[in-house]
């Protein structure tokens, strides 16, 4: 039995994920999984604020394509090619000066990038982006203030929070809310 390399797979944008669906079925009908160690689409999580609400989204690394850890036989480059709706097949190299390619597989230092991104995503928190700005009239809908109107004077992007001028009994108080707390108004 060969060694396992990383190729990278060709798709059409936006249909990545559907793509590595229809290959891991394929593999699994073809008996193949001794030879196909992980299939991967690679994405960023981060977290976006959307009318006041903190909502989770992820984030294609590389669009358009899919990453395969795989023993490269003919069998399997026939599936890939040929099988997968969506792919149209290997990102490749030249032979000589003839028509035919073959599958470049991703150099050690590239897949350790790929993957370290892949660990780091998983792992970090998610950074939240945010569509606040100083000035900002916001209307609190969590905590102790709910229903208080108030203006953003500062923002705290690395702690996630905002602060916030509301009058309490006519005089200015500045409070310190998360970015899910507010919603702009």
């Amino acid at each position: 039995m060969g060694e396992k390399k990383w190729y990278v797979l060709r798709t059409a944008g936006g249909k990545e994920k559907k793509a590595k669906e229809y290959l891991e079925k394929e593999i699994q009908r073809g008996n193949l999984q001794n030879q196909v160690e992980q299939v991967l689409v690679p994405v960023e999580k981060k977290f976006v604020v959307k009318n006041g609400k903190r909502v989770a989204a992820e984030r294609l690394l590389f669009p358009g394509y899919v990453l395969i850890n795989a023993e490269l036989t003919g069998e399997l480059e026939y599936v890939i090619r040929n099988l997968i709706p969506g792919m149209s097949g290997f990102l490749t190299e030249k032979i000589d000066k003839g028509i035919e390619r073959r599958p470049v597989p991703l150099r050690e230092e590239e897949v350790r990038h790929i993957l370290g991104q892949q660990d780091e995503s998983a792992t970090a928190v998610a950074e939240t982006e945010f569509d606040y700005s100083v000035g900002d009239s916001v209307k609190i809908t969590d905590g102790p203030f709910t229903g208080f109107d108030g203006t953003v004077d500062e923002i705290v992007e690395d702690r996630n929070k905002l602060k916030v001028i509301v009058m309490i009994f006519g005089r200015k108080t500045l409070l310190e809310l998360s970015f899910n707390q507010v919603t702009k108004e």
